[in-house]
Order: structure tokens, then C-alpha cells, then sequence
């Protein structure tokens, strides 16, 4: 109680608010990315004004990302808790004016005569029709406002985390979608492999039916090709795992259509800016934001609990014993009952009040600042993913392009004579895997691009 002292003396000159001023943390993150993530990665407008149709061009990326969008079930969800915060921030807002009540009653009652005044039974009627306001509170001390503040932040909050789920889902759509292409091309090469092998396979059995080539030629062969039959029934398994999990985040049936990572437009690049402009503008900062100002709301509340309530009823109408008089001459009738009520002891209950307010904005305020942190290094590491993914890439195509030509000059000098099946067989394994690791470094390198969009965009109202 003596805490609320210095804000009893002060009611007046503060507007008779107990809520504290709110006031932006400081960002816990320093001022400029790390050296080795690029500020400018391209583009020309700002993150924030960015539509997602302009970073995804692919049309049948776009098919998916609006069909998500629309059929999404946890879109939907997001969506219905939106409407739920704001429908909880209307009844708070209704709060702060009076409730106002059309009523009309008939009442009547009968006295025995041993228990009436007069000895004689009475028989009384009585008819009202009134407008009425019953226990109204006259929110000096703020409390009512406080609450609709609160709720009001909550509503916001709620709605940041929508845009924030938006921004996830159409970055987890485009980067499932990657993935299906990824492992749609690798079953396609791993087929191509177990092809190839099993020609080869077929063709050292019938060199070995010639004398040309030993049993073992032959087993090596057989195991190399009975390995890329399973590496195409993996990836195959694989690809089927990706379609199906593209097609739950759509949320119903799509036709997808096989493309090469390595013609596919890449994914529009955004302007980084600086941490300041980019994370104070994410929703899900401007979420955990809003949740703040709702916990500090919610101070001003409980320290309001710890002083004296007004309570207005009011009731202004007609009255008469028989209903054809009601709104005769001289029928009118009024009440009017203010209370004042002040707390005196409730076993600490709102001093517990204020101590649980108090610490839930502290705990706001840290999770404020380590949404703002996770923000940063999120950012922080897709900026350097790009650079570093580019340079990956780059090395493993030249690494692909060395393998195939290696392996067509092995083929060649088997079939002359010159190479041994070992040889043969090595080459045509590091040229599968060259081309693998390149296809996953390409989908890296644009998957990165879409979760560039996520981590830098503000989303769409």
C-alpha cells in the first residue's frame, strides 16, 4: 500500500492515471550487420513495401503460395484468433461507458390480514417501465482504461502474429517446393544412374561371356547397379514425402510439375537496410512489442485495484398500480444509488495483484529483447548464407562439369581396354555425387532467398 502513495499525491497532475509511461526498450543488437553479411543483396525498394508476388515469379509457385494463403487450416486458425482478440477488445472498450437498460415489470404480491397493519388482507399491484444504468464505474483512477489498453495491445499482438504466421507460411510453401524440385531431379538422376548401370552391368556379362572379363568384373557391376536401384528408391520415397507435405501446407490437392533448379529463375533478392529499420518493422517483433504495452497496461490496473470504486445506478421511468395508468400525469418515478467502495483488507490479494503485473513486464521486456536478438541473428545468417551458398554452388557445378568429363574419358578408355571396371565404376560414383551436392547447393541457395523474404519483410496488412 505504501508503494501507491507517491502515485495517490500525483493523481491529479498525471491525469489520474497509475498506468507507467510506456517507453521502447533499447534493441539489445548492435547498429550494422556482421562483415561477412552483405547490407545491399539487391532489389531497389524496401523491404517492407515489397509484395511477395514480386519476389516469387515462378507461376506455379505462386499457384501454390495462393492456394496456401486461401487453404491453409492453421492460416485459418491464425485468422479466427485474430477475430477472437478483437471481439475481447470490444467487450474491454464497452466497459468504459455505461450500460443503458430498457425494463418494464409487473409486480404483486398478497397480505394476510393478521399480518397487515390494517387487519385486512391486501391485495397490491404495482406496474414500472423505466430506463435504468445499473453499477456504472466512473473510472477516475484509470482502472477501466487500463483494461481496454491492455486489451486493445492484446488485439494488436494477436494480429502481428498473424502476419508474422503469413510471412512463415509463404516462405515454408516456397521452400517445400524447392525441396520437391530438388528431390524430383535427384530421383530423376538417381533412375538415370541405376539405367546406366545396370547397361554396363549387362554389358560386362556378356564381355565375360567372351573371355573379355572375370567374375568379379561382373559381381562389381552387379553390386554398383543393385546400389543405384536403392538410391532411386530412396529418393523416390523421398520425393513422395516432399509432395505430400507441399500439399498440407496448401491444404488441398495440387498438380505438380517437374522444373530444373538450374534453369529456375532465382528468387527477387531484398535490401538488408539496417538492423534498426528492418527489425523494429518484423511482425513478430511488433508482436512481442504489443504484448509489452499490454503487460504495462495491465500495471496501472492492479495499482487502480488499491483505491476507492464509484459505482453508478440509475433508474428514471413510470409507475402506477394499474397498468392503464402508467403513463398517466404524475406517474413518473426515479432512484438514484451511488456507491463508494473502498478497500480495506482482502489478505494481500491486490498487492499479489500488482506483484504478478509487475512481473509479467518484466518478463515481456525480455522476451522483447531476445525476439529482437533471434530477429537479428536470423537475419544475420541468411545474409551470409547468400554469400557463402553463391560461392558453394558455384565450386560444386565446376565440380560436376569436372566429374562428367573425367567419367566420359574413363568410359571411353574401358571400352578400349586401357581402364579397369574399378576405375569405371569410381568415376561413375563421383560424378553421381558431384551433380547431387550441386542440385542440394543450388535449392540451398534459393530457399535461402525465401527465407530472406520472411526474415526482412513487414508483411501485408
Amino acid at each position: 500500500m505504501r508503494e501507491l502513495l507517491p502515485f495517490t499525491i500525483a493523481l491529479f497532475a498525471a491525469g489520474c492515471s497509475l498506468t507507467p509511461d510506456y517507453q521502447r526498450p533499447v534493441a539489445p543488437v548492435p547498429a550494422v550487420w556482421p562483415a561477412d553479411a552483405n547490407q545491399t543483396v539487391g532489389g531497389g525498394a524496401t523491404a517492407t513495401a515489397i509484395d511477395w508476388r514480386s519476389v516469387f515469379t515462378d507461376p506455379q509457385l505462386r499457384g501454390l503460395i495462393a492456394g496456401a494463403l486461401e487453404h491453409n487450416r492453421d492460416m485459418r486458425i491464425a485468422v479466427g484468433r485474430v477475430d477472437e482478440a478483437r471481439a475481447l477488445a470490444g467487450i474491454a472498450s464497452a466497459d468504459r461507458f455505461p450500460g443503458i437498460d430498457l425494463g418494464a415489470q409487473r409486480a404483486a404480491s398478497l397480505t394476510p390480514g393478521d399480518l397487515s397493519a390494517t387487519g385486512r388482507q391486501l391485495n397490491a399491484q404495482r406496474y414500472d417501465a423505466n430506463l435504468g444504468v445499473t453499477a456504472f464505474e466512473l473510472d477516475f483512477w484509470g482502472r477501466v482504461k487500463s483494461l481496454d489498453d491492455a486489451a486493445r495491445a492484446s488485439f494488436l499482438a494477436t494480429d502481428y502474429a498473424r502476419r508474422a504466421f503469413r510471412l512463415s507460411l509463404i516462405a515454408d510453401v516456397a521452400g517445400a517446393w524447392l525441396s520437391w524440385l530438388e528431390l524430383d531431379e535427384r530421383a530423376g538422376l538417381a533412375a538415370d544412374t541405376a539405367k546406366s548401370r545396370g547397361e554396363t552391368r549387362r554389358l560386362i556379362d556378356k564381355r565375360r561371356e567372351v573371355g573379355l572379363a572375370g567374375d568379379l568384373d561382373f559381381l562389381a557391376a552387379d553390386g554398383a547397379w543393385q546400389s543405384a536401384r536403392a538410391d532411386a528408391a530412396s529418393l523416390a520415397r523421398q520425393r513422395a514425402v516432399a509432395a505430400n507435405a507441399l500439399r498440407l501446407l496448401v491444404g488441398k490437392e495440387v498438380e505438380l510439375r517437374g522444373a530444373s533448379l538450374a534453369t529456375l529463375a532465382p528468387i527477387a533478392d531484398l535490401p538488408a537496410g539496417l538492423p534498426a529499420e528492418v527489425l523494429l518493422a518484423r511482425p513478430d517483433v511488433l508482436a512481442a512489442e504489443q504484448k509489452l504495452i499490454a503487460t504495462n497496461a495491465n500495471i496501472g490496473a492492479a495499482r487502480a485495484a488499491f483505491l476507492p470504486k464509484i459505482l453508478l445506478t440509475a433508474v428514471a421511468g413510470t409507475a402506477s398500480r394499474a397498468l392503464s395508468g402508467l403513463f398517466d400525469a404524475g406517474s413518473g418515478a426515479w432512484s438514484f444509488t451511488p456507491l463508494l467502495k473502498l478497500p480495506l483488507f482482502d489478505a494481500g490479494r491486490s498487492e499479489g495483484n500488482l506483484d504478478l503485473a509487475l512481473a509479467r513486464r518484466n518478463v515481456a521486456v525480455a522476451d522483447y529483447e531476445k525476439t529482437l536478438q533471434q530477429a537479428f541473428r536470423e537475419v544475420a545468417d541468411l545474409l551470409a548464407a547468400r554469400q557463402y551458398y553463391a560461392e558453394q554452388m558455384t565450386a560444386l557445378g565446376a565440380a560436376a562439369r569436372a566429374q562428367g568429363e573425367r567419367m566420359q574419358r574413363v568410359e571411353a578408355r574401358y571400352l578400349a581396354g586401357v581402364s579397369g571396371q574399378l576405375e569405371l565404376l569410381d568415376a561413375q560414383r563421383e560424378h553421381q555425387a558431384a551433380q547431387q551436392s550441386a542440385l542440394a547447393s543450388r535449392r540451398s541457395w534459393l530457399a535461402s532467398a525465401a527465407s530472406l523474404y520472411k526474415a526482412l519483410s513487414a508483411g501485408e496488412e
